[in-house]
């Protein structure tokens, strides 16, 4: 019970940036954490949640596209592989189902309730009343992190011995086929990051990288340190040659007024 109730707490927390700003808390690799800390097993839940981190990195709202709910499939994945005393390849087998089925709760929630506090802010904002309007954000907010809280509550607390029965029972080909699927997911996740980024313009950059880490055995730290310092470089050189260009534009309108 202390331990769902734990986990509830983390959802809510994680999701509250809805409602405060975002920070990032929701991500895989910081909920990994904390749900490690509560499940005692602090290690497992670091390398899950980094694992849930590169299956989802490319998990972000996009225009009215709303992405697996990485709180729920974080929290409960981490927590019913840890309780089941299982390996990093059940964790994403365990987190992609449930943050599918809670993104059509969040969708319900998205779709009906927010539409309808929205029309309240509206009423409001005629009357000019700004704490009204205040409040309907604060409780569109809270609302959505006390029902993941809630799924986190009684989805732990009702399903864990109940999770462990059934991947006890899977065939150990199964098991093998996961841990296959474990190094292509990230993979995945990656791929979809890549889509929304690689352009003409910075796709010369992540090839340098890959060239530098393949020819050189440089580690990802020092390419990252490396990639870090030729950005500020490219960045400088951009903002000297446009304030040089904006220095000669002005020098030439002055000498065509000294001319007039």
């Amino acid at each position: 019970m202390l331990q769902a109730f734990l986990l509830g707490m983390i959802a809510f927390i994680a999701q509250s940036e809805f409602a405060l700003g975002t920070s990032l808390i929701s991500r895989p690799i910081v909920t990994g954490l904390f749900t490690g800390i509560v499940m005692g097993d602090i290690k497992a839940g670091v390398i899950m949640g980094a694992t849930l981190e590169l299956a989802f990195i490319g998990s972000f709202s996009v225009g009215g596209a709303i992405p697996p709910d990485v709180v729920t499939g974080g929290i409960l994945g981490v927590a019913f592989a840890i309780a089941s005393k299982s390996g990093v390849e059940t964790v994403l087998l365990l987190a992609l189902p449930i943050a599918t089925f809670t993104l059509i709760l969040k969708n319900v929630y998205l779709g009906i309730i927010i539409p309808m506090l929205a029309h309240k802010a509206d009423a409001y904002a005629e009357e000019g009343n700004c704490r009204g309007i205040e409040k309907m954000q604060l409780i569109s907010g809270f609302g959505l992190s006390l029902m993941l809280a809630l799924i986190v509550f009684f989805s732990y607390l009702l399903g864990s011995n109940v999770i462990s029965t059934i991947l006890n029972s899977i065939p150990e080909f199964v098991q093998r086929g996961l841990a296959v699927a474990t190094g292509i997911i990230p993979a995945l996740g990656f791929a979809m990051l890549a889509r929304l980024l690689l352009n003409k313009t910075v796709a010369p950059y992540f090839f340098l990288g890959f060239a530098i880490a393949v020819y050189t055995g440089v580690p990802l730290t020092g390419i990252a340190i490396f990639g870090g310092i030729l950005a500020v470089i490219v960045v400088n050189l951009k903002d000297g040659v446009q304030l040089r260009g904006a220095k000669a534009v002005e020098e030439s309108e002055v000498e065509e007024d000294e001319d007039f």
